[in-house]
């Protein structure tokens, strides 16, 4: 599998995120503080819920939930109560659209 369509780089604020699912498996497309756009795994490692729709910081995202904040670029946990990271996927933009590869995680999730 390789990176497929996820978003129009025109729909994702800045800063801020958007969920999207690919090939089953959902994702937070991110735009950070600096206008990188980062995609991780839309799952909390804490509580299950959507991180897509927390608050984007500088190069984080916290969960609205409990507050966990994961760093985007490597999806490790930067505030309790998470202590597991999240998956990260390799993002690329082309032509204003957002491509994502969910085939290949750059950061496994601990189990």
């Amino acid at each position: 599998m390789s990176a497929r369509l996820a978003v129009a780089l025109s729909d994702v604020p800045s800063p801020g995120a958007v969920r999207v699912v690919l090939d089953g498996v959902p994702v937070a497309v991110v735009r950070d503080g600096n206008g990188e756009v980062h995609a991780i795994s839309d799952t909390c490692s804490h509580a299950d819920v959507s991180l897509a729709e927390g608050e984007v910081d500088d190069c984080s995202i916290e969960c609205w939930l409990h507050g966990s904040r994961f760093d985007l670029r490597t999806g490790k946990p930067l505030a309790l109560p998470a202590i597991r990271p999240v998956a990260v996927y390799s993002v690329s933009i082309e032509d204003g659209q957002v491509l994502v590869d969910v085939s290949a995680p750059l950061v496994l999730e601990e189990s």
